[in-house]
């Protein structure tokens, strides 16, 4: 399973959700930058489509589930999917 945010640094409120509801679940993910990292922007722009951040991805072997801008409900799925799992860490 692997987990991206791809985010914005400043004034980004779903961001920060996003990332804190995947933190106090202990889920861990990986941050892109799209300000700093062109080729993340590219990404999401012109591959995945989205104008908007967050942009989730999350893969879990190898089948692809993606989504942009804060999606409570999306985000509890991949914290059931997770925990079902038992990959959730000690946050």
């Amino acid at each position: 399973m692997t987990l991206t945010i791809y985010t914005k640094p400043a004034g980004c409120f779903g961001c920060a959700k996003t990332k804190q509801k995947f933190a106090e679940a202990g889920i861990a993910f990986h941050e892109v930058d799209v300000i700093t990292n062109e080729g993340a922007f590219e990404y999401i722009t012109e591959e995945l489509g989205y104008s908007q951040v967050p942009v989730v991805v999350y893969d879990k072997g190898g089948s692809e589930n993606h989504w942009s801008g804060l999606n409570p409900a999306r985000i509890d799925q991949i914290i059931s999917i997770e925990a079902a799992a038992g990959r959730l860490r000690e946050a």
